[in-house]
């Protein structure tokens, strides 16, 4: 998107009238933006910057991760626990490609992140020369906004916009190409920075109309058997008070998403668990008896409506959501109401009745009565040495107390995860929803204990995930933050192995593991760890997992062809839950 179809209003702020070089500039842009780490990785077209960064380091921290693809998770993290923007700085070619992965991740999971890029210089665009890739091109589809400066006079404006960008609204990606050229030469004015507050083309709507929340509430107000789902949009807008508020004035039963766990207490009597396909059983069938849905800063994917054609189809439905592209795409909504969560639980609140609903709130706890005897005490209370995935996320979660923020890679693990671990404080769940991006969960562990140092940051992940981006070890040992690492391993690609043995006829197609030593190559890297197989040392093992002051890595030796249950084939009414 070129600077005409974006143009700035007169915000606030600074000052500085000496002349810099672009790259100079660069840096003096995000400290007067207010940032202070960034994760990045140097090379040739992003050098400049990187000399200038020199000069920066009492008032930057730049933190070298071992893969641009660990930058980018990192900066992930560290933006969920922050809300506020995570900053990456590569080089160009491949090193600009390996963000690609983040970046798309970002994008589906609503993820703020500044990625700021280096290219060829602007004589050689065009000529294929050596590391030069149309990442502009390439990333145009999973950002909010990309832009590609061969002017140095535009980097203060360009980076003030990004910020803006990434942040408001609906959060994303915004992607800054910046060739070298650009960054080595001088600016022919005067630096000056401003922090955008507005763009003219660009204009969330926050708070929302009144006729709409009117509407909303009269719906509500109405039902006799409503059910909130609860997303990630609640955690972005820091709605969790608010969302208790609403839900304990109205009696009504609330599920969260995978990425909106912890935006209720666990323990919270109106909690009702997750819907989706690994969900809670009466959370997904009762989402086809409930006569409103209130969704909540959530997007209806198919993960959570199986088949949209028999999903809720009996409810009015209560749509509150930011991005106003959401609204309708994949569930029509009776009600929608375009706004911040936080604005619009807010508007509600004095227009909802008080109401109980006690004998629809008990349907659910009928559901969950025969979820616990069929699949919960299995898992938690079974016979034998073996570990299960499920007793070792629940003893994790009583030795926690529920407080640790929970990193979680993609497959098996995150499922048991999400089941078995009792969320107690809010915004302590990071995890990749949209994308399933195995090889998420060390780096962006890394980057939430950067953001939150005084929290405990605890990184679940599957054998198959974790050797993916397994060399970000020496990111976390060089570092020396107290990361928590444990690895769930059964020698198996599980959630694949799991779907070929239930779709697939038994048939084992490269799924099956010859794994490392994974505990003498974290101690190559300098971090202490050990193995444990006997569920009679698992509670013992995790003690000295949480009482260690630097990084550990614990590998758990699970149960080797554990599925996970509930479960709703992909595409499937939400009704039809599989529970064994």
């Amino acid at each position: 998107m070129g600077k005409t179809q974006i143009e700035a209003t007169q915000p606030t702020t600074t000052q500085s009238s000496n002349f810099k070089t672009g790259a100079q500039a660069v840096m003096q842009s995000l400290v007067e933006q207010g940032v202070s780490t960034i994760f990045g990785y140097p090379g040739g077209a992003i050098m400049p910057t990187y000399d200038a960064l020199f000069d920066y380091r009492d008032q930057l921290k730049h933190i070298l991760v071992r893969h641009e693809q660990g930058a980018g998770h990192a900066a992930q993290g560290y933006a969920r626990m922050l809300n506020k923007a995570g900053v990456c700085l590569v080089t160009s070619g491949p090193g600009a490609t390996n963000l690609i992965t983040p970046i798309a991740d970002a994008m589906l999971d609503s993820t703020p992140l500044v990625c700021i890029v280096g290219q060829v210089k602007a004589n050689l665009l065009g000529t294929d020369a050596f590391q030069e890739c149309d990442v502009i091109g390439m990333s145009m589809p999973i950002t909010k906004w990309n832009y590609q400066i061969v002017d140095p006079n535009e980097i203060p404006e360009i980076i003030a916009k990004a910020f803006y960008i990434a942040e408001t609204g609906r959060p994303g990606p915004v992607l800054i190409e910046i060739t070298r050229s650009a960054q080595a030469e001088m600016m022919s004015i005067p630096f000056k920075y401003q922090k955008c507050e507005s763009i003219i083309s660009y204009k969330p709507r926050l708070e929302p109309k009144e006729e709409h929340v009117e509407a909303a509430a009269k719906l509500i107000n109405g039902a006799k058997r409503p059910y909130i789902l609860a997303g990630h949009g609640v955690l972005i807008s820091q709605a969790e008070n608010e969302l208790k508020e609403f839900v304990e004035k109205t009696g009504i039963p609330v599920a969260t998403t995978l990425l909106g766990m912890s935006a209720m207490d666990a323990d919270h009597p109106l909690f009702v668990g997750w819907p989706g396909m690994h969900g809670n059983y009466g959370a997904n069938v009762l989402t086809n008896s409930c006569d409103v849905l209130i969704a909540i800063g959530m997007r209806f994917d198919d993960r959570i409506t199986g088949d949209l054609s028999t999903y809720a189809k009996q409810a009015k439905v209560v749509h509150i959501e930011v991005d106003p592209s959401e609204i309708d795409k994949n569930v029509k909504a009776d009600a929608p109401v375009v706004g911040d969560a936080k604005a619009a639980l807010k508007a509600l609140l004095p227009l909802v009745k008080k109401a109980d609903h006690t004998e629809w709130r008990a349907e659910f706890k009928k559901y969950d009565d025969e979820e616990y005897e069929k699949i919960t005490k299995k898992d938690l209370y079974h016979e034998g040495n073996q570990i299960k995935m499920g007793e070792a996320v629940a003893l994790l979660s009583d030795k926690t107390k529920g407080e640790a923020v929970v990193v979680t890679d993609v497959g098996q693990h995150q499922m048991i995860t999400n089941r078995y671990y009792r969320f107690k404080k809010h915004n302590s769940i990071v995890t990749s929803g949209g994308a399933g991006t195995m090889g998420f969960a060390l780096p962006a562990s890394f980057g939430a204990k950067v953001a939150v140092p005084e929290r405990e940051v605890i990184a679940v992940i599957g054998d198959g995930g974790f050797q993916m981006t397994l060399q970000e070890l020496g990111t976390i040992a060089q570092s020396g933050l107290p990361v928590k690492i444990i690895i769930l391993n059964n020698n198996f690609l599980g959630m694949v192995r799991q779907w070929q043995s239930m779709f697939f006829d038994n048939r084992y197609s490269f799924v099956e593991l010859q794994n490392p030593d994974f505990i003498t190559i974290a101690k190559g890297f300098g971090i202490e760890g050990h193995t444990v197989s006997d569920r009679n040392n698992l509670g013992e093992s995790l003690d000295t997992l949480l009482n260690s002051k630097k990084p550990y890595l614990l590998e758990i030796i699970c149960e080797k062809e554990e599925n996970v249950f509930p479960m709703v084939p992909a595409g499937a009414c939400v009704t039809k839950v599989m529970l064994e």
